[in-house]
C-alpha cells in the first residue's frame, strides 16, 4: 500500500527542520506496525521570504528586523530550541551567519526527485540541507556549499556544480512555489498526507502519526 506525503517546507524554517524530525519519528513507528506501507516523502518548495537577495543577507540583522529588535528575536529562538530539545534535536543559531536564498537549495531538492533518486537519498540530502544551515551554519545558498552536500550525499560534484551554473528548473520551481501559495498555504511545516487530510505546523510525532492512519482510513490511497 503507497502512502504519498507531499511536505511543504523551507530550509531556512527552524519549524520545518522540526517538522521533518518529527515526521521521520512517526513513520519509523509507522512502518514498524505496518510493514505493508511504501511511504514516499514529496518536498515541496516554499520561500519564507521570497525577496531574499540572491546572495542572501546578514542573519542576525535580518531577524532583529524582522521581530523587532535582539530581545524579541532571541525571544523567538529560544522558543524554537526549547520545543526542539524535547525531542532531542539541537539547533546553533549562534553559527549563522547568512540568512540565504533557498532557491537554489530547492532546485537541488527538486533535482534529486525528479532524476528519480531513491527515498533514502531524498531522506539524507534533506537532513543534509537543514543540518548544514540550523547545526552547522554554513550557506545553503551557495553553489559550492551545496555541491559539497550533493556530494556528500554520494552524488557527483562536479556534476551537481555545473548543473547548479545553469538555469535548469529554476522557473520550475518558482512555479511550484507560486502553485504552494496559490491553495492558500502561507505557512510551513505543512503536510499534505495521501492527498486527503493536511497538517499544519511542526506537530508532535503522535499527531502526525495519527492524522497519518486517519488519511488511510479515509479511504485507499491513490
Amino acid at each position: 500500500m503507497i502512502l504519498n506525503i507531499d511536505l511543504v517546507s523551507d530550509f531556512v524554517c527552524p519549524w520545518c527542520f522540526l517538522g521533518k524530525f518529527r515526521l521521520d519519528r512517526a513513520i519509523e513507528e509507522l512502518r514498524a506496525a505496518r510493514p505493508d506501507l511504501d511511504i514516499r516523502v514529496n518536498w515541496l518548495p516554499f520561500f519564507l521570504n521570497p525577496d531574499t537577495p540572491e546572495a542572501g543577507e546578514p542573519y542576525r540583522a535580518f531577524l532583529e528586523a524582522k521581530f523587532g529588535g535582539p530581545i524579541k528575536a532571541d525571544a523567538v529562538l529560544d522558543k524554537v530550541r526549547d520545543a526542539a530539545a524535547e525531542d532531542g534535536l539541537n539547533y546553533a543559531f549562534e553559527r549563522i551567519r547568512t540568512r540565504p536564498n533557498t532557491l537554489q537549495a530547492h532546485r537541488l531538492m527538486y533535482r534529486a526527485q525528479s532524476i528519480g533518486q531513491t527515498p533514502a537519498h531524498i531522506q539524507m540530502l534533506a537532513d543534509a540541507l537543514f543540518t548544514a544551515h540550523f547545526q552547522e551554519g554554513r550557506d545553503i545558498g551557495d553553489k559550492d556549499t551545496l555541491a559539497d552536500i550533493a556530494a556528500a550525499c554520494g552524488e557527483r560534484r562536479d556534476a551537481v556544480r555545473e548543473w547548479l551554473d545553469g538555469r535548469e528548473d529554476i522557473d520550475k520551481v518558482r512555479r511550484m512555489a507560486e502553485g504552494v501559495r496559490s491553495q492558500g498555504i502561507e505557512g510551513v511545516p505543512f503536510f499534505i498526507l495521501n492527498r486527503k487530510l493536511a497538517v499544519s505546523g511542526a506537530q508532535s510525532a503522535a499527531v502526525l502519526g495519527a492524522a497519518i492512519l486517519q488519511s488511510l482510513e479515509n479511504g485507499k490511497p491513490s
